[in-house]
C-alpha cells in the first residue's frame, strides 16, 4: 500500500477545463465561423464571444495542467513533496509533545512532521469540505499515515477561522497554503489565531501566499510578534530557491510564497 496525498489541482478539474474548451470551440466554430446557423450580427457576436471563451479556457486548462504536473507527487518535479519536506524541516517538538498542522488536507505535512520527531504527536486538523472534500478526507488522511508506518499521529476536524482547542495546547504549528484560501478574513488574524493554541516557548512554521495584497504588511507583523516577546521571527521567501525559484513561481501564480517561523 502506497501513500495517495492526491494533488491540490484535481485531474478531473483539468479535464473538466479541457471538456469547456472543447464545446467552447466547438460553438465558435457552428455558430460564430462556419455561418451553417447564423448569419449576419448574431454569427458575429456568437464569433467574438466563443471565441474568446475558448482561449480563456484554453489558457487556463493550459495553466491548471501544469500546475498539476508540477505538483503531482509522482511526477518529475515533485513540487508538493520538496515544500512538504522543506517546511517539516522548521517543525521541532520535544520528545512526549505534541504539535498541530492546521488544514491538512490529505495528511502530507502532518505526516511528515510525525517523521522528523518520533517521539512527539503530530495532530493535523481540517474542515474537509468545500471544493475538495471529495478529495481531502479524514481517511484519505489516515490510510497515508497505514500506508507510510506512522503511527503517532492523529487527525481531527478544526477550521482555521477559530481553532477547536484551548489556548497553548501544542509545542509546534504549522501549516501550507492554507490561509489565503480563506475568503473574508483577516490572514493576520488567522495567524494569531493558530499561534493562540502555541505554548509559550513553542515553535511555528507556516507557509503560504503571503503577498501585501493578501496579508498586508508582513514585516510590521514580524514586528509586532517581537514586541510581544516571540523569538526568532522572521521571514523566508521560499521563491529565492528555497523550494523554488522566482520565474517557476511567478508561472504558477505562486508569487509571494514565505514561511513564517520563529519560538513563542
Amino acid at each position: 500500500m502506497k501513500p495517495d496525498y492526491k494533488n491540490w489541482v484535481p485531474k478531473g478539474m483539468v479535464y473538466g477545463l479541457a471538456g469547456g474548451t472543447i464545446a467552447a470551440f466547438a460553438a465558435f466554430l457552428i455558430l460564430g465561423a462556419t455561418g451553417i446557423i447564423l448569419h449576419g450580427t448574431p454569427r458575429l457576436v456568437c464569433g467574438i464571444i466563443f471565441g474568446i471563451g475558448t482561449l480563456v479556457l484554453l489558457f487556463f486548462t493550459v495553466w491548471m495542467g501544469a500546475l498539476h504536473k508540477t505538483f503531482d507527487y509522482n511526477g518529475k518535479r515533485k513540487l508538493a513533496k520538496t515544500i512538504i519536506d522543506g517546511t517539516a524541516k522548521y517543525v521541532t517538538i520535544p520528545d512526549g509533545g505534541t504539535g498541530l498542522d492546521v488544514g491538512c488536507g490529505s495528511g502530507a505535512l502532518t505526516i511528515a512532521s510525525a517523521k522528523r520527531n518520533p517521539k512527539a504527536t503530530m495532530v493535523g486538523c481540517d474542515i474537509w469540505s468545500g471544493a475538495y472534500k471529495a478529495v481531502f478526507t479524514k481517511k484519505r488522511c489516515e490510510d497515508n499515515a497505514k500506508a507510510e508506518g506512522v503511527t503517532n499521529v492523529r487527525f481531527e476536524e478544526g477550521n482555521a477561522i477559530r481553532l477547536p482547542f484551548k489556548d497553548e495546547s501544542f509545542d509546534a504549528v504549522t501549516s501550507n497554503y492554507v490561509y489565503h484560501n480563506i475568503s473574508g478574513h483577516d490572514k493576520q488574524e488567522l495567524l494569531l489565531e493558530t499561534l493562540r493554541v502555541l505554548k509559550k516557548g513553542g515553535t511555528f512554521a507556516i507557509h503560504d501566499l503571503m503577498s501585501p495584497a493578501r496579508y498586508g504588511d508582513m514585516n510590521a507583523f514580524v514586528r509586532k510578534l517581537k514586541a510581544e516577546g516571540y523569538e526568532n521571527v522572521r521571514l523566508i521567501d521560499t521563491t529565492d530557491g528555497t523550494f523554488m525559484g522566482k520565474k517557476e513561481a511567478s508561472l504558477l501564480g505562486l508569487a509571494g510564497s514565505t514561511l513564517l517561523v520563529g519560538k513563542k
